[in-house]
C-alpha cells in the first residue's frame, strides 16, 4: 500500500484499517545515487518513526530515570552520610540549581535547573529537526523522491512522541510523580513546556507541506480532497488553543473559562490527531500508550473521589472577613502537612463540573473525627460564589466531592530539621497552620531542641482575629496549657494606620475576646493562666518582613539543618528562593557558623 496517496474526506482513514502500515518501500526506479539518498539513514520515510520518535521517548525516559535515581538516593542515604561535609556540599550544589531564579518586573523565571533542562530539550529538538539534510526533496517535474518533505516528516514524528508525556504530565496522579517524588503541580511547568515544543514541531511539520504543494501547483486541490489536510488543520487549531490559553497570565485571568474548555479542546485535538496519523507505521502505538497510562491515572483519581471518599461529604461555609472564607469538611480521610485537595462543589452551577485545588490548613486528629479546614481568599468565579452563599447564610452546608490529597512537603522533612521557618503571605497565612500544629504535636519529642518560627504577612485587617482563634482552637485540640517551647509567630500587617504593639497589649486591647479569663477552665478543669498569644509566642509588627535577613540569621548556626517553607505571592517566593539559594553558596564554601543544610519548599499564589 502506498502511504502518500490521497485519502477521502470520510472516514479519514485508509482502507483496510490496520494497527501498523506497511514498511515496504517498493522497488526504487531512480539512479543508484538517488535511491541511496532516498533511503539514507536520516531521511528514509519508512523508518522515520524509529529515527525520530524512539530517540524522543528515550530522551524523556533518561530524564525521568535520572530524577528517579536522585529521589531514591536522597531518601535512602543514611543519617551518618547526610551529616558529612561532602554530602552537604553535593546536595547544596543541586539545591542551588533548583532554587536560583530571576525576577523581571512582576514575573519570576523558573529555576536555573529547570531552565538548563529545558535548554537541553530545546537543543535536542532543534538538532534532530534542523541537523539532518536535506529539508526538502530535490524533486523535479520528472523525478519525485516523495510527497512528504523530510523536515516535515521528522518534525511530525518528534512531535508525536511527545504526546504520551504531555498528557501524563498534566494528570494529578501520575507515574512520574510516583517515581520522582515531584508533585503534580510542580510538573505542570513541563506539561506546559512540552506542549510548546510539540506545537512548534507541529508548525514545522505543517508549513513545508504548504510550500511543497504550492510549488507543485495542487495546494487547493489537495485541500479539497480533505483527509489529512482537514484532520491536521483541526488538530492544529485545537492545539494552538490549548497552548496559548495555557499561558500563565491568560490562564489565571480567565481560569474558569480555561477549565471549562481545556478538556474539551484536548479531546478534539486527540481525536483529529488520531485520524490525521492514519496508522502510519507505529504512530497508533503512541495513542495506545497514552490511552492506557492516562486511563490508569484518571481511574485512580476517580476511585479516590467516588469510592474512597464517596458522596457523603458536606462543606460548611463561614465568612471570617469580607475577603476570607473558612471552609470546613468533616471526614475520615488522612493527610499530611502542606497537602492540597481538589474540591468539586455540587451546588455552584457550572462550577459543579470542575474541581478546584485548595490547600489544607488543618491536620487529622488521632482517634478523633477529622476535619478539613481551608482559609480561602475571595476572588471571582467559584470563590466569589461560595462567599456569596456564606454571607447570605453563615454556616451553610453544600455537598462536595473530594479528590486527593496531593502534594505536600516530603515526608519527615520538617520533623528531621533542627530549625524550621514557615512563611505565609496573604491567603498563605492559613497554609502555615498545619505545619504549626504538627510541631505542637511533636513538641514533647523535641525536648526544646527544635525551633519553629512562623512569619505571616497580610494586608487584611481582619486576618489577626481568625488566625489567633485558629491558634486557640489548636491549643485546645492538643491540650496545651503553657508556653510551647521553640515556637514563635510573627504577624506582619501591611495595611494602613498600624502601630507596633507588644503582644500582651495587643491581646488585651485589640483582641479582648481572645484573652482567657482568670476563671476560664481548660478541658480537664484546670485554670489556664497563659493566653493564646503568649503560648505561641505571637508578636505583631507593621510593614513587610525582611525575609532575606531573617533567613540569614535563622541559618547562622553551625551544623544545623534548616527547613524553609513559603506560601505566598510570586514576589515573596522569589525573595525567599534567592535567600535560600545564597545559603547554598555559603554551604559550598564551608563557611563557619552556618547551617549544614538549608532546604526550601514553595507554594505560589497571589495576595
Amino acid at each position: 500500500m502506498k502511504m502518500e496517496s490521497s485519502m477521502g474526506m470520510v472516514p479519514w482513514l485508509d482502507q483496510p484499517v490496520m494497527l501498523h502500515s506497511s514498511r515496504d518501500a517498493g522497488e526504487c526506479t531512480m539512479t543508484p545515487e538517488q535511491c541511496a539518498l532516498k533511503t539514507s539513514y536520516w531521511v528514509f520515510w519508512y523508518e522515520a518513526d524509529h529515527r525520530y520518535a524512539l530517540p524522543t521517548v528515550a530522551f524523556f525516559l533518561v530524564a525521568i530515570i535520572l530524577f528517579t535515581v536522585s529521589h531514591i538516593v536522597s531518601k535512602a542515604a543514611p543519617q551518618g552520610l547526610r551529616k558529612k561535609s561532602i554530602w552537604s556540599r553535593l546536595v547544596a550544589a543541586f539545591r542551588f540549581l533548583s532554587y536560583k531564579s530571576w525576577r523581571f518586573g512582576g514575573w519570576n523565571t523558573h529555576s536555573l535547573g529547570v531552565c538548563l533542562l529545558g535548554a537541553a530539550g530545546a537543543v535536542f529538538f532543534f538538532a534532530m529537526t534542523l541537523g539532518p539534510r536535506p529539508y526538502y526533496w530535490p524533486n523535479t517535474k520528472e523525478i519525485s523522491f516523495g510527497n512528504s518533505p523530510p523536515i516535515a516528516t521528522r518534525a511530525g514524528f518528534l512531535a508525536h512522541a511527545c504526546m504520551p508525556f504531555l498528557i501524563v504530565l498534566g494528570a494529578k496522579a501520575n507515574p512520574i510523580t510516583a517515581l520522582t517524588g515531584i508533585s503534580h503541580e510542580k510538573l505542570n511547568v513541563w506539561h506546559n513546556w512540552v506542549a510548546w515544543a510539540m506545537f512548534v514541531l507541529a508548525l514545522i511539520h505543517t508549513f513545508p507541506f504548504i510550500v511543497f504543494h504550492a510549488w507543485k501547483g495542487d495546494l487547493v486541490a489537495s485541500w479539497s480532497e480533505g483527509g489529512v489536510w482537514v484532520t491536521g488543520v483541526v488538530a492544529l487549531i485545537a492545539q494552538a488553543w490549548l497552548t496559548f490559553m495555557s499561558i500563565p497570565w491568560i490562564r489565571n485571568r480567565y481560569y474558569e473559562f480555561f477549565k471549562a474548555t481545556h478538556y474539551f479542546m484536548a479531546l478534539v485535538f486527540v481525536i483529529f490527531f488520531f485520524f490525521h496519523c492514519d496508522f502510519r507505521m507505529s504512530s497508533w502505538d503512541y495513542f495506545i500508550a497514552t490511552a492506557v497510562i492516562y486511563s490508569l491515572c484518571w481511574l485512580y483519581s476517580q476511585c479516590k473521589t467516588y469510592i474512597e471518599h464517596g458522596f457523603r461529604h458536606k462543606a460548611s461555609l463561614v465568612p471570617e472577613t469580607d475577603d476570607t472564607l473558612r471552609i470546613t469538611i468533616d471526614t475520615k480521610m488522612h493527610w499530611a502537612p502542606g497537602q492540597h485537595i481538589f474540591l468539586r462543589f455540587l451546588t455552584c452551577g457550572v462550577h459543579a463540573f470542575t474541581a478546584h485545588p485548595f490547600t489544607i490548613c488543618s491536620l487529622p486528629q488521632n482517634n478523633k473525627k477529622n476535619q478539613l479546614v481551608f482559609y480561602v481568599k475571595r476572588r471571582g468565579g467559584l470563590t466569589g460564589r461560595l462567599m456569596s452563599l456564606a454571607q447570605k447564610n453563615p454556616g451553610v452546608q453544600v455537598p462536595v466531592l473530594l479528590d486527593g490529597p496531593y502534594g505536600g512537603i516530603p515526608e519527615h522533612k520538617l520533623a528531621d530539621s533542627d530549625k524550621s521557618l514557615i512563611i505565609g503571605g496573604g491567603a498563605g497565612a492559613g497554609f502555615t497552620l498545619s505545619m504549626l500544629e504538627d510541631f505542637v504535636r511533636l513538641s514533647s519529642f523535641h525536648e526544646g531542641k527544635a525551633e519553629m518560627k512562623v512569619v505571616v504577612a497580610t494586608r487584611d485587617p481582619g486576618m489577626r482575629a481568625w488566625f489567633i482563634q485558629a491558634l486557640e482552637d489548636m491549643a485546645l485540640r492538643n491540650s496545651h496549657e503553657g508556653v510551647i517551647p521553640g515556637i514563635s509567630v510573627h504577624i506582619h500587617e501591611t495595611h494602613a494606620k498600624l502601630q507596633v504593639m507588644e503582644t500582651k497589649m495587643e491581646t488585651e486591647t485589640v483582641l479582648p475576646h481572645l484573652k482567657l479569663k482568670e476563671d476560664e477552665k481548660t478541658t480537664n478543669g484546670a485554670v489556664r493562666e497563659t493566653s493564646t498569644t503568649e503560648m505561641f509566642g505571637v508578636k505583631f509588627f507593621s510593614g513587610r518582613p525582611d525575609l532575606p535577613a531573617l533567613i540569614r540569621d535563622f541559618a547562622g548556626q553551625d551544623g544545623v539543618s534548616v527547613g524553609v517553607v513559603v506560601c505566598g505571592p510570586s514576589s515573596m517566593t522569589h525573595d525567599v528562593g534567592e535567600a535560600v539559594s545564597s545559603a547554598q553558596y555559603r554551604i559550598l564554601a564551608k563557611q563557619n557558623n552556618f547551617a549544614r543544610e538549608v532546604w526550601l519548599h514553595t507554594e505560589n499564589f497571589s495576595y
